[in-house]
């Protein structure tokens, strides 16, 4: 791929589009090696070139925009990866439609990169604007955003709509992968979790209580096993918290 740059360079100048796309894929092969400062000065030299002759809307420029935002995440470096996410929001937006697909996949890792980068109130409104225009997206998606928005309300210190987010996902994983599955059983934890976080020990009982019920039910997958005892130590404490010894040692 070096000589292939080098070769594009000689033959058509350092600006043609075939260079920059070679430089381009070099870069990504420097980020899928782990030989990353390189492979972001590589990436923002084919950037400047792109953006300098093909101009900022030119699909090479956002593919080459698209693969430094990446990088910087593998890096990181969220908020370096979460300006060129706002700008590939921005640039599919005016050419695409705000609430077209592409569009809307830009703007949820643009989420990812606020809450990453600590920037939680932006992270949230992105999440938020994502969910309200995902009917055209899967529902392992839809979910994960779902997951992205309850980590960051959590953060926010909003735990009510936080445990409304993790409710929803328990309810459409149980729907889609069955109420034992170890993936809904996770979620369904997390509820638990929020409630005992929050000094609600009571509900925290009825939520891992529940969660415990169906981790014994499927105690032989290996996952859902090592699940369990988490449920019962957390289950064990929220007990405690609400005055009832007895029912500790009846766990035991």
């Amino acid at each position: 791929m070096e000589r292939v740059l080098t070769e594009c360079a000689q033959r058509h100048g350092e600006e043609h589009p075939d260079t920059i796309a070679a430089r381009n894929n070099l870069a990504g092969r420097y980020a899928a090696t782990g030989r990353r400062d390189i492979a972001v000065t590589e990436f923002e030299r084919a950037l400047s070139d792109a953006v300098r002759t093909l101009g900022e809307h030119h699909v090479l420029a956002e593919v080459v925009r698209e693969n430094l935002a990446v990088c910087h995440e593998d890096a990181d470096r969220f908020g370096d990866a979460a300006h060129h996410w706002q700008q590939l929001v921005a640039q599919r937006a005016a050419r695409l439609g705000r609430h077209h697909p592409d569009t809307l996949l830009a703007r949820a890792r643009l989420a990812v990169a606020c809450r990453r980068a600590g920037r939680l109130r932006e992270a949230a409104d992105h999440y938020r604007d994502v969910l309200q225009h995902s009917a055209a997206f899967s529902a392992e998606d839809v979910e994960a955003w779902r997951l992205g928005l309850a980590r960051t309300l959590r953060r926010m210190g909003q735990d009510d709509e936080c445990r409304a987010q993790l409710r929803l996902v328990v309810a459409q994983r149980r729907l889609r992968l069955g109420v034992r599955h170890p993936r809904t059983l996770a979620v369904h934890y997390q509820l638990g979790l929020s409630y005992a976080r929050s000094g609600r020990p009571e509900e925290a009982v009825r939520v891992l209580r529940e969660v415990y019920r169906h981790c014994l039910a499927a105690v032989g997958d290996p996952e859902v096993r090592r699940l369990a005892l988490r449920v019962r130590r957390e289950l064990a404490a929220a007990y405690r918290a609400a005055g009832r010894p007895q029912a500790v040692a009846a766990l035991r």
